[in-house]
């Protein structure tokens, strides 16, 4: 589908009526916007891009201004102020939303969706934008776009690791949401709750035995230094949530909201084709650097393992019914 069919349906999901869009006005509007990335990562950039359109768009009324590696605090921390109207945005996940609607944490669960074109369709489905809405009206958490994809995430750690059995027993780092944990679980692991930028330290004092992240993840946080191994699980395909206050974003004039909207999509689709071209550029250096990667991995063992993540958090018939939406299975 048209990308500008799926900015409608998005702006349909918020309740937002594509009308003649009132006229702007002189008030300055200002994001913080707050991402966990090193100012390196391509995600930051991205999220320059985003600002400097949006700020084009609306002769600068509406300003964006990005602070990278959590400089502004945790994300929980941030999502709680979002709710009670701060002008704070949030590039965030599905398994954090869901602890306020819990059948969007489906969207992270492990081995949803097959492909990229999979993953944008989301926008579109109707209970997908049920929950958008839902997250704005009953908690205060305004969705903007979720286009922005770091890719396949695969499980790191100081050993080869093959197959479910392989894991049992490993501490493996997991952002603080259920989902996330039950996916751990699934895979075989022992999840362990830790913010990302404290992973590495985590790893250098043992509290935990790997992480689970993308090759772009590896080396702008230097993680090459304290982990040896790759299993090429490809367990996530995780689309990031770029979340602001609901009540701050209905203060907007209806131009600025759809600027914000269209140019976060863009900014989103556009990124994620740039990271997926660069992975086996990423994957190439570490190698070279010496990380070893397990080549060998029985993906279909862990992929029958994961239904036991949307066992636990009670998701197997939300997942099957977004499979009829998406794929009319």
């Amino acid at each position: 589908m048209a990308l500008n069919k799926r900015i409608a349906a998005l702006l349909g999901a918020t309740g937002l009526a594509l009308l003649a869009a009132a006229p702007t006005t002189a008030q300055e509007f200002v994001l913080r916007f707050n991402h966990v990335h090193t100012p390196t990562e391509a995600y930051h950039e991205a999220f320059e891009n985003w600002a400097e359109r949006v700020a084009e768009r609306t002769n600068g009324g509406l300003k964006i201004e990005v602070f990278h590696s959590g400089q502004l605090g945790v994300e929980e921390d941030i999502i709680e102020q979002l709710r009670m109207g701060a002008s704070f945005g949030l590039n965030t996940d599905a398994a954090r939303l869901g602890n306020y609607v819990p059948e969007i944490a489906v969207l992270n669960g492990p081995y949803l969706v097959e492909s990229f074109d999979e993953a944008f369709q989301l926008a579109e489905l109707p209970s997908v934008q049920g929950w958008i809405d839902e997250l704005a009206n009953d908690h205060g958490l305004q969705v903007v776009c979720f286009d922005f994809s770091q890719g396949l995430r695969h499980v790191f750690t100081n050993q080869p690791i093959t197959n479910p059995e392989e894991l049992s027993g490993l501490r493996i780092r997991t952002p603080p949401a259920p989902i996330w944990q039950e996916a751990t679980r699934a895979l075989g692991a022992a999840p362990t709750a830790m913010a990302f930028g404290e992973i590495y330290p985590g790893l250098q004092q043992r509290a935990v035995d790997g992480a689970e992240v993308t090759y772009a993840n590896i080396r702008p946080n230097n993680l090459q230094e304290v982990l040896s191994h790759v299993s090429e699980t490809g367990h996530i395909l995780l689309m990031n949530f770029e979340v602001v206050s609901a009540s701050w974003f209905q203060s907007l004039p209806a131009d600025y909201q759809t600027a914000l909207v269209e140019e976060c999509r863009v900014a989103g689709q556009e990124v994620t084709a740039v990271l997926e071209g660069q992975a086996e550029t990423e994957k190439a250096a570490l190698v070279e650097a010496g990380l070893i990667v397990t080549d060998n991995v029985d993906i279909e063992a862990f992929r029958a393992k994961s239904i036991e993540a949307y066992e636990a958090l009670g998701l197997v018939e939300v997942r099957d019914a977004l499979y009829k939406e998406l794929r009319g299975e």
